[in-house]
């Protein structure tokens, strides 16, 4: 196992397009840790910058206590598995695994039984005679992932490895990666735009925005309390209902106004807060459908059936829809009028600026 530490790390490509800006990081040994957010927000930069393929502009890569900015890749006891499978095509299952090992003159025997075991492991015995291009998807990246075992690193860097998979396989091999994790004890450094995959593979996410951290925690802590618009927008599926609008206060109430409809919030939770221009969140889960004459009458665009769930679309603004997770078996039709209730105790208020205030 290996702790990875990084300090002050930056990045810098030509002459002004920084694409990581002064991270700190401190990954535990076994932790595995996933790395997330936006097309461009630093986070596959990140992950190679540990491995050496990038070259930090400032900053320092530290392994194990030692600063490793002048070793190379290969002298750095990391493993790296790829968004592309990168097999030999011409070179068998077998042959793809052993390669590693046989670069360092392993012997051919020992190879053969370090092959056999990895194989094992991740369930590709019956493939070791076939080629690349005779298995699937799945299976090829299970290749990948054998070829980077044998080589036994102190931990695991892996950069989008389940982008190029259908649903149903990206799913098997979610588990399969956590299922390594659990048995390997070792440190692993996930990088992915898909927030399902770090909610279910993670210790702690890092959720990146703009080549910096906007927040680390557990998956839970990410959900149930984002401490940006951002992180709210982005975790979630369907993601929080984020609805822009005026707070108002008068002698009596604190109200939030959108589309014309005052919401009334309990005194407390506004307590201190600025007049004029926030956002509230809610959960689409949150949000319950009643029959009641005093709640917020909406009416449904889109009504979306997702087998044990339905997922209810409200008119919002132009830009933005209010979603709604209701049971499955609903008999609520598209163009129904029906009436919403947002829990008090499940609200989340930003600012203009998109930070959490409440």
């Amino acid at each position: 196992m290996s702790q990875i530490e990084l300090k002050s790390l930056r990045k810098v490509f030509g002459q002004n397009i920084e694409a990581v800006k002064n991270l700190d990081l401190v990954i535990q040994e076994g932790e595995f840790i996933v790395l997330v957010g936006p097309s461009g927000c630093g986070k596959t930069t990140t992950l190679r910058m540990i491995a050496g393929f990038e070259e930090p502009t400032a900053g320092e890569v530290i392994i194990d206590d030692v600063i490793v900015n002048d070793l190379d890749p290969k002298d750095r006891n990391l493993g790296m598995v790829f968004q592309s499978h990168a097999l030999f095509p011409h070179k068998t299952v077998f042959e793809n695994i052993e390669f590693g090992p046989r670069m360092k003159k392993m012997p051919l025997d020992k190879r053969k039984k370090r092959v056999e075991e990895v194989a094992e492991m991740v369930h590709i015995t019956p493939l070791l005679n076939k080629l690349p291009s005779q298995c699937s998807g799945g299976e090829a990246q299970r290749v990948a992932l054998a070829r980077t075992l044998i080589t036994e690193p102190g931990s695991f860097l892996l950069d989008e490895p389940l982008s190029s998979l259908d649903a149903k396989l990206r799913r098997e091999m979610r588990a399969e990666i956590d299922r390594l994790h659990q048995e390997l004890k070792k440190t692993f450094v996930y990088v992915t735009h898909d927030q399902e995959e770090a909610m279910t593979l993670a210790d702690r996410i890092v959720v990146m925005r703009a080549g910096e951290i906007e927040q680390q925690g557990t998956p839970m802590e990410i959900y149930g309390d984002p401490s940006s618009y951002f992180v709210a927008d982005f975790f979630g599926s369907p993601s929080m209902n984020l609805i822009d609008g005026q707070i108002r206060r008068n002698s009596s109430q604190e109200s939030f106004v959108f589309e014309g409809c005052g919401l009334s919030l309990d005194l407390p939770q506004l307590e201190g807060l600025r007049e004029g221009s926030h956002c509230i969140g809610v959960r689409p889960e949150s949000i319950k459908v009643s029959d009641s004459d005093s709640d917020i009458k909406l009416s449904v665009t889109l009504v979306e059936p997702m087998g044990k769930d339905t997922l209810l679309y409200f008119a919002h603004d132009s830009d933005r829809h209010l979603i709604a997770v209701v049971e499955g078996s609903t008999e609520i039709q598209s163009g129904d009028l029906v009436a919403v209730q947002f829990p008090k105790d499940r609200l989340y208020v930003f600012d203009s600026d998109g930070a959490r205030v409440r």
